[in-house]
C-alpha cells in the first residue's frame, strides 16, 4: 500500500467561493477539512471544517455562497471554530474529482488549506492508481508531489512533514530516554542508537521537533 501527499493549486475560475475568500482576504489563517460525506442521489455534500479565522468576515462570506444550503458554526474560542456545512456539489469540483472516480483510492483526512487557498491532501492506494490519479488531474491544476512511498504514518496529521530518518531519530530518542523528565540520555546516546555523528542526530531531532511543533500550533494553537 502506497501513499502520496500532494499540494494542489487551482486557477481562480475553479476555486470554491470560500477558497477565493481565503486567497483574496486576510481573515483566514488556517483551515482544514476534517470529515466529509457525499449524498450521490441529490448531489449534496456534508463537510466538517476546523477554521482559525476572524469569525465575522468568514461567516459573511459563507452567507454569500449560493451553493451552501445551510451551515452550523460552533465557536472554540475567539480565534477558531468548527463549521458543519451542507452544500450542493459544484460542477467545477466534479471536474477535478473525476481523477479519483474509478480508482481504488482513499483520501486520508485532513485536507489542509493554506492562505493562498492551495490545499494539501494525502491519498492512499496502489502505486498504479496513485499514478493514474496524478495523470488524470486537469492540466489547469498545478500539482506538487510533497512525498510518496509506503504508507506507514500512524500519526501522519502531526508528523507528515517529517522524513523517515527524522522519525527514526525521534523513536531512538524516546527509547533511550532523551525526552524523559528528568532527561536520562543525551544527543550522543541518540547518535549511538542511529549510528551517526552527534551533530547529525542533533540536526535530525531539531528539524523533527520544529516541524511537529509548527503543525501542532497551526492546528491546535490559540492564536
Amino acid at each position: 500500500m502506497k501513499y502520496c501527499t500532494v499540494r494542489l493549486s487551482q486557477p481562480d475560475w475553479m476555486l470554491h467561493p470560500m477558497q477565493q475568500f481565503i486567497r483574496e482576504e486576510t481573515a483566514v489563517r488556517y483551515e482544514e477539512l476534517q470529515a466529509w460525506a457525499i449524498a450521490t442521489g441529490d448531489a449534496l455534500e456534508y463537510e466538517l471544517f476546523y477554521v482559525d479565522a476572524d469569525r465575522e468576515p468568514y461567516e459573511a462570506a459563507l452567507e454569500a455562497v449560493d451553493s451552501i444550503h445551510w451551515y452550523d458554526l460552533t465557536p472554540i474560542n475567539e480565534d477558531s471554530f468548527y463549521v458543519y456545512i451542507c452544500q450542493q456539489t459544484r460542477t467545477e469540483d466534479t471536474q477535478w474529482r473525476e481523477a479519483f472516480a474509478a480508482l481504488n483510492l482513499v483520501v486520508v483526512p485532513p485536507i489542509v488549506y493554506d492562505t493562498e487557498a492551495d490545499f494539501q491532501m494525502t491519498i492512499v492506494g496502489t502505486a498504479a492508481d496513485l499514478q493514474a490519479m496524478l495523470e488524470g488531474l486537469p492540466d489547469e491544476i498545478d500539482v506538487t508531489v510533497c512525498s510518496i512511498g509506503d504508507y506507514d504514518r500512524r500519526h501522519a496529521p502531526l508528523v507528515g512533514d517529517c522524513t523517515d530518518r527524522q522519525l527514526e531519530a525521534v523513536e531512538a530518542a524516546v527509547e533511550v530516554g532523551y525526552f524523559d523528565v528528568p532527561r536520562k540520555a543525551g544527543v550522543r546516546d541518540v547518535a549511538d542508537e542511529l549510528g551517526c555523528a552527534s551533530s547529525t542526530a542533533a540536526t535530525l531531532l531539531q528539524k523533527a521537533q520544529a516541524r511537529v511543533m509548527r503543525r501542532v500550533t497551526e492546528r491546535y494553537g490559540r492564536r
